[in-house]
């Protein structure tokens, strides 16, 4: 018998966690207000985080983040996130054939993604070619 509290007990749906959005301050969109939330960033780079509700790798990206959040800070991003499932204009406008995906924005100009999870490094390495192009510089190999 598991002591953990079940999320359902008290309303939030299962596999739901916020934690992530909480922690790094990530603020939600819709298709309505994705746009003016992107420029409302002025000069910092954005990361629209695109998830869905009960999406296991979703999931797995959230956790992986808050195991070792201090990198994730340090990349200095303005966060944003979409649940795609609810908002699927969002899937459709950006041509998300899956999720996670983590888009990379710039004063209203979309810079890059990472699609999925794969560590740290990448997820670094996607923020650094997204600076790059936003500064108008050749990208990283």
């Amino acid at each position: 018998m598991s002591t953990s509290p079940d999320p359902a007990a008290d309303g939030a749906a299962p596999h739901l966690d916020h934690r992530a959005f909480d922690a790094f301050g990530m603020r939600e969109v819709s298709g309505d207000d994705i746009d003016a939330a992107i420029a409302d960033a002025g000069d910092k780079l954005v990361c629209v985080f695109f998830w869905g509700v009960d999406c296991f790798n979703c999931e797995m990206a959230k956790k992986a983040m808050l195991a070792n959040p201090e990198p994730v800070r340090a990349l200095d991003l303005h966060w944003l996130h979409a649940n795609v499932y609810a908002h699927p204009e969002l899937g459709k406008r950006f041509g998300l054939h899956g999720i996670p995906v983590f888009m990379f924005f710039h004063k209203g100009k979309k810079l890059g993604r990472a699609t999925g999870w794969h560590g740290q490094g990448q997820f670094a390495a996607a923020v650094g070619n997204a600076r790059l192009k936003a500064g108008g510089k050749p990208l990283a190999g």
